[in-house]
């Protein structure tokens, strides 16, 4: 197990480099002036424009810039910003706002994949079964813009039942709406794996053996069929945080959610460099840590799965 985790934790480290020197290409690629655009349509001062290019290494090739970048994060500085604020402080206030969104909405998606796809697999071919896929299939199909608009109108605006924005309201209470859109985009997906998961260990062996001893029903789903059937749904859910985690950029936009997708457009906009590289690299080592975990839980669930 310790080994397995050690070369686990090592991998992060090519993922790391990969991951960052891209992304750093990407944005040193994009064309303009990231320096001109901070000042929109006034006319700067070549001067100032010169001191502004210097102080952010912009007219150095982009492996130095890179190495600049690299050197920093290594020391714990991810760089500023270029209106002047640390991207550290930027990431300390827009991290915890898509965190609880994001554990929100997998948390929603989860309960509702593993109930209805469990009762939907249990009831194959009947009416429950055939109108939980038709609502897979919409949510499936359905952009999330949409889902999004049609539940700030009703929800919100029409039914009164949650605030129709969350701006700095962004606390636990404040995200369910959010939440519900994103977890209810999300499970489909899980839903339709639970469903086809629990219908393929119903027919194993183990299980025939289970109900053959006189265990009954009540026992043998929760312990034997749910257990076994889980690894794709937890597998599907660790995926959709890491998207999440990355920034639910449309749905953020709509409801003003002050989080990571927001800001990672903002700086995309204007060439931020440091600022999307550190973001991008604070997620990809916070991915395979979650991945990790995910792993590590396969053990737990199936008594078959061993790591040496």
């Amino acid at each position: 197990m310790l080994g397995y985790i050690l070369r686990r934790l090592l991998q992060v480290i090519p993922v790391f480099f990969g991951a960052t020197l891209l992304i750093y290409f990407l944005v040193f690629a994009m064309p303009g002036d990231p320096i001109l655009a901070l000042f929109g349509d006034r006319t700067p001062n070549p001067a100032v424009v010169q001191q502004l290019r210097e102080h952010y290494h912009l007219n150095d090739p982009f492996i130095v810039q890179y190495w600049y970048y690299i050197t920093g994060v290594f020391t714990g500085d991810l760089g500023n910003t270029f209106s002047g604020r640390p991207v550290s402080t930027v990431l300390a206030e827009t991290l915890p706002v898509t965190g609880r969104l994001a554990v929100m909405s997998i948390g929603i998606e989860f309960v509702l994949a593993i109930i209805i796809g469990t009762v939907s697999a249990l009831y194959k071919g009947r009416l429950f079964d055939h109108v939980a896929l038709i609502i897979a299939l919409v949510a499936i199909a359905i952009p999330i813009f949409v889902v999004a608009f049609l539940a700030q109108y009703f929800l919100a605006i029409q039914w009164g039942l949650f605030k129709p924005t969350v701006g700095a309201d962004n606390d636990w209470g404040g995200l369910w709406l959010p939440a519900i859109v994103l977890g209810f985009s999300l499970y489909a997906v899980s839903m339709r794996l639970m469903r086809s998961s629990v219908i393929d260990t119903l027919n194993q062996d183990w299980v025939r053996t289970a109900y053959s001893k006189g265990l009954s029903r009540g026992r043998v789903i929760p312990v034997h069929v749910l257990r076994n059937s889980l690894i794709p749904v937890i597998t599907n859910s660790a995926t959709n945080f890491g998207v999440l985690l990355v920034g639910a950029t449309v749905t953020e936009a709509i409801f003003n959610v002050p989080g990571v997708g927001n800001t990672l457009y903002q700086a995309a906009i204007r060439n931020e460099g440091p600022t999307v590289v550190s973001f991008v690299t604070v997620f990809v080592i916070l991915y395979v840590l979650v991945n990790l975990v995910i792993d590590l839980l396969y053990g737990l669930l199936d008594p078959r799965i061993r790591y040496a």
